[in-house]
């Protein structure tokens, strides 16, 4: 492929190199056994406190040790919203959003269907947005565990998670966000938060897949998932993946250092795709808070057509995006996200998401914004749908399009 483009970094980003010279030792030379009492365990185990450290710095949090380990984001929500129900005594509620990523979804479905939990799924508005009088009225003392995600995946918008933790303490619960989007691309300080737990995701800013880790406050009381010995303060048994860490160490330490550029560069990288791609198509809108969302992420809707067609023809141009998240791809239905926010079916099937990195550049954006127009156009002529557009009557037009 002659010069791709790639932008489905919310999907996965590229190892940076750096990340991975960072990792190699530790297959082949400081291979010990962090746990074993030799000099070969103590120097990996050395390396591991530098890694917790730096991504302790990451997220502003106060204690290195409120870091546990894991092999993804999913393992990190399953085990905080199994370990709530676990430690609150008395508490079976769950309350959570309609736009979470599966992995917690699929879970509060689960327990709800074998373990009886209620579950109160709170709606957004078009812009994807927290329905806050109704997730006001959710909490109660029943409640367990509230588990909203810190930004979206699909569209970046950005949740109040600070407002929404308060409210979850008020009512006696915990509160746990997924943030493996926002993680690495705008700044936290846990340390003066009320947030009790956090997932994230190694190779969403990054780093290598396989690694996770779930941050849980000082004080807050913990279940492990997985039981055996006494790896992660016995939180998370199994022999630590020791390249992993390292490398989701010295991922963190780099987006760190790029912080500023995620806020300014890529967000104006992201402005001019969709300005662009505004004015040279025509019936097309932005999904989501454009006043609210993560400096990465665009979500573009074009009415009438199939986004799968769409990222077909793309594809054959070098051009890698996605219509919506890479967990629920293959399903003929349009994403759950845009339809919580009752985005029509004729929009919400050709909504395609574009999602930027630090490595991208102006170029990329000029390589799609040439390519998007005339594929676009070809599958508008063979769709029925838009040439029935005018004896439609649209539900959904929000006022930003």
């Amino acid at each position: 492929m002659t010069n791709p483009v790639y932008l489905d970094n919310n999907a996965t980003t590229r190892t940076d190199p750096e990340v991975v010279q960072a990792m190699l030792p530790f297959f082949t030379e400081q291979f010990g056994n962090a746990s074993s009492m030799h000099a070969f365990g103590a120097e990996v185990g050395s390396a591991l406190a530098t890694a917790r450290k730096q991504l302790q710095a990451l997220l502003g949090a106060a204690f290195d040790h409120e870091i546990v380990y894991m092999s993804s984001g999913t393992e990190a929500d399953n085990s905080a919203i199994l370990s709530a129900l676990e430690t609150q005594a008395g508490r079976d509620e769950i309350v959570t959003s309609a736009v979470e990523h599966p992995a917690v979804l699929s879970m509060v479905a689960h327990l709800e269907k074998t373990r009886g939990v209620t579950v109160h799924v709170i709606g957004v508005d078009a812009r994807g947005r927290l329905d806050m009088d109704a997730y006001a009225k959710a909490l109660g003392p029943k409640t367990a565990i509230v588990s909203i995600m810190w930004a979206n995946n699909e569209t970046g918008t950005i949740f109040p998670v600070e407002r929404l933790a308060h409210l979850a303490h008020e009512a006696g619960a915990l509160f746990h966000t997924d943030a493996v989007q926002a993680v690495g691309k705008i700044p936290m300080n846990l340390a003066e938060s009320e947030i009790d737990m956090l997932s994230l995701s190694g190779h969403k800013l990054h780093g290598p897949k396989g690694i996770g880790a779930l941050y849980v406050r000082k004080g807050v009381r913990f279940r492990p998932l997985v039981r055996g010995g006494h790896q992660e303060r016995g939180r998370r048994a199994g022999t630590e993946n020791a390249p992993g860490i390292i490398g989701l160490g010295k991922a963190a330490e780099l987006a760190l250092a790029h912080m500023a550029d995620e806020q300014t560069r890529v967000a104006a990288l992201r402005d001019r795709l969709e300005q662009g791609l505004l004015q040279r198509i025509g019936n097309s809108f932005v999904t989501g808070d454009t006043e609210n969302r993560l400096p990465n992420t665009a979500n573009v809707a074009f009415e009438y057509i199939e986004g799968e067609a769409i990222l077909l023809l793309m594809n054959r141009d070098g051009i890698a995006a996605s219509s919506g998240s890479a967990c629920t791809s293959g399903s003929l239905e349009p994403s759950h996200v845009l339809r919580a926010m009752n985005v029509p079916y004729t929009a919400a099937h050709g909504a395609i998401r574009f999602s930027f990195s630090r490595e991208n550049s102006d170029a990329d954006v000029d390589r799609v914004l040439e390519a998007m127009p005339p594929i676009i156009e070809r599958l508008r002529e063979m769709s029925p749908f838009w040439r029935e557009r005018d004896v439609r009557t649209a539900e959904f037009k929000p006022s930003y399009a």
